[in-house]
């Protein structure tokens, strides 16, 4: 009995690592891109949060830029996350083919992420000034310097993303690599990393030239006419993502506009606690990774007919759903543990590690929650009313998250007395 206790003690943590491998991907390689990709995805967005603390006087000078921050760094990953989703689904389908013709997936798929890139940047323009306006935010800039911000920060931080999204494709096609695991760490990192950048650049232009505003008005024409066309193309699939994303990606706006105007809203109480502020990038970023990899599962499976759209998860998603909070754990001990090295490396490691990893963990176990639950139904929803899950899912959950995610962490930190 007791030889048959310590075999079984032994072979129970193997049995889990290959079940945690199973899940990653078909091979240890698989498994190790996977990890790597969430791992980089976290060390870029502290890098994100700490360009974000050294910009924040610069925002804060700008009324209603700081709102359009956290939509904006979701409205790079949705895009080009559903993009990439989109992608793997015809690799996995055999539809895919590596070429850049008019008429292929590729190329179609492409002009539909810069389309809606451009058109749903507008649209925060006007959101972030709508919002700000209704909840008192003083002095608010124009509409016109803000569509400027918006479109030119998103366009200039779109080009890098897109051009991430094409190799991992190319890499997917030749070495064989899982799309769906890969693409929403990997895209969000790059997000994470170049939105803020791209904004603060745009912003530096405000008040400086009075070609602002006209550039800004110039920007918002041209996203109008761009969308009309698009949604008018004789391309069926470009006008079938465009018109799926635009109503998506809206109600994804506003949920992650929420987030930012918490952050707005909060950002003098986190100056005060440099490691959350720095963390919050990441942490919110990780779980909408984290869900987007369970939806474009979810997504890819039911295409292939390997799961069912019900109101109870099958087998195969109970399975991703168990070992996806497994994976989380280290990911977000990561989180933690890093920003506070950032913050102690600024100079300022305040509330120090220990009460960062109390408030990460209570918060990430709550958020994921929130996030399995609603990457599963958001995708068989979308799946129900024949909406293509690969556009809808991933933006419902990452701007759900961006601002549920902020509301518990913050919620966490004030109930644990921190500030």
């Amino acid at each position: 009995m007791d030889r048959t206790r310590a075999r079984s003690a032994v072979v129970a943590p193997a049995r889990m690592v290959r079940r945690l491998v199973d899940f990653l991907g078909p091979t240890d390689a698989a498994a190790r891109q996977s990890l790597t990709a969430l791992a980089i995805n976290s060390l870029t967005s502290f890098a994100a949060g700490a360009v974000l603390v050294g910009v924040l006087d610069t925002f804060r000078s700008l009324p209603g830029v700081l709102v359009m921050i956290t939509p904006a760094i979701g409205l790079r990953g949705n895009v080009f996350t559903t993009l990439g989703n989109r992608l793997s689904t015809s690799i996995h389908t055999g539809s895919f083919r590596l070429t850049f013709r008019p008429e292929g997936v590729l190329f179609q798929n492409l002009l539909a992420s810069f389309v809606l890139t451009t058109v749903m940047s507008s649209v925060l323009a006007v959101m972030a000034k709508v919002i700000s306006v209704v909840v008192g935010i003083q002095h608010t800039i124009g509409l016109l310097d803000l569509a400027f911000v918006s479109i030119a920060g998103g366009l200039l931080g779109s080009i890098p993303v897109a051009i991430a999204t094409v190799l991992l494709t190319f890499g997917a096609v030749r070495y064989d690599w899982d799309l769906d695991n890969l693409v929403a760490p990997t895209v969000g990192a790059l997000g994470d990393a170049l939105t803020v950048p791209a904004l603060f650049l745009a912003a530096t232009a405000v008040g400086k030239s009075a070609v602002v505003p006209t550039l800004g008005a110039v920007a918002m024409v041209v996203s109008a006419a761009v969308a009309v066309a698009a949604w008018r193309s004789r391309r069926e699939l470009l006008a079938q993502v465009v018109r799926e994303s635009i109503p998506i990606l809206t109600l994804a706006l506003l949920l992650s506009a929420l987030g930012g105007l918490v952050l707005q809203k909060q950002e003098a109480t986190l100056a005060l606690l440099p490691a959350i502020l720095l963390m919050q990038p990441a942490f919110v970023s990780s779980a909408g990774a984290l869900g987007s990899i369970l939806s474009g599962r979810v997504g890819t499976n039911l295409h292939l007919g390997n799961v069912d759209a019900t109101l109870v998860p099958g087998r195969v998603v109970r399975r991703d759903t168990s070992f996806l909070f497994g994976l989380a754990v280290p990911v977000f001990l990561l989180n933690a543990g890093g920003a506070t090295l950032f913050a102690w490396w600024q100079g300022d490691a305040a509330p120090g590690l220990g009460w960062v990893l109390l408030a990460t963990l209570i918060s990430a176990t709550l958020t994921m929650g929130f996030v399995v639950a609603l990457s599963y139904y958001a995708t068989i929803g979308a799946w129900r009313v024949e909406v293509d899950p690969d556009s809808s899912g991933v933006p419902i959950v990452t701007a759900s998250v961006d601002f549920v995610g902020t509301v518990l962490l913050v919620f966490c930190v004030v109930s644990l007395g921190l500030v």
